[in-house]
């Protein structure tokens, strides 16, 4: 592979380093290695950490959600947000976000979802850039604490239930979200169109706060204000 050659480096060092068989490699090989790829700092930080020459987080991290951060995001009645873990289990939304996601009706786990979830497909416009983002940031995820069992189960399931998701996998491609825009078929509301804003969680290492906002005045925020009335009205009794 070029990469590997620029770096100085044999294939079969580069793979033994990717399966996590060379225990020892220098920061120098790896440093180098970073650079022949053109990693991002989320790559970069993946790759040392495979090396073992990063910290790795604690083996779980915590499900609770601070009390603070849920007055937040339900302060947001038009923006929806969502707190999820490395695992992608959405431990708390808000009520719009509820409603563009219909209740999470299939699974709160982000990633089945996606790849399990048949309505998916048509949900999210973009699906394949979803499923490969999503794929992305999981494994930036693992990375971090591999040993979390809750990770390790949902990925064990995923593996089985999905080849697109094993293919995917398969890839090592390792990232975290960022600024991004996404398109959403909603049955009620027809297209909506968000941009996506991520943070870390400072507060609870391994959660992540997601929050979705319109452009003002575009026939996206009207659906997302036409959305949160929906999810007000009480259904009919009849």
């Amino acid at each position: 592979m070029y990469s590997e050659h620029v770096a100085g480096v044999s294939a079969d060092y580069y793979t033994r380093l990717e399966q996590g068989r060379e225990r020892r490699p220098s920061t120098q090989v790896v440093d180098a290695l970073a650079a022949a790829l053109d990693l991002d700092e989320d790559g970069r930080g993946h790759l040392f950490r495979l090396a073992g020459l990063a910290p790795r987080a604690h083996a779980t991290a915590g499900d609770r959600v601070d009390p603070s951060l849920l007055e937040l995001v339900a302060a947001w009645p038009n923006n929806p947000a969502v707190v999820y873990n490395r695992a992608y289990d959405v431990l708390a939304a808000n009520a719009i976000a509820d409603a563009l996601f219909s209740g999470w009706r299939h699974s709160r786990n982000l990633l089945r979802i996606v790849f399990t979830d048949p309505a998916a497909r048509s949900f999210y416009r973009d699906w394949p850039d979803v499923a490969r983002n999503v794929v992305a940031g999981f494994r930036l995820g693992y990375g971090a604490a591999p040993h979390d069992p809750r990770v390790r189960q949902v990925l064990a399931d995923l593996l089985e239930a999905s080849p697109e998701f094993a293919e995917l996998w398969a890839r090592h491609d390792a990232r975290g979200k960022s600024l991004e825009r996404k398109r959403f078929d909603h049955r009620d509301v027809g297209l909506v169109e968000l941009t996506m804003q991520t943070f870390d969680v400072r507060s609870s290492p391994g959660q992540e706060l997601v929050v979705y906002h319109a452009e003002p005045n575009s026939p996206s925020a009207e659906a997302l204000v036409l959305l949160g009335s929906l999810a007000a009205t009480p259904p009919q009794v009849y």
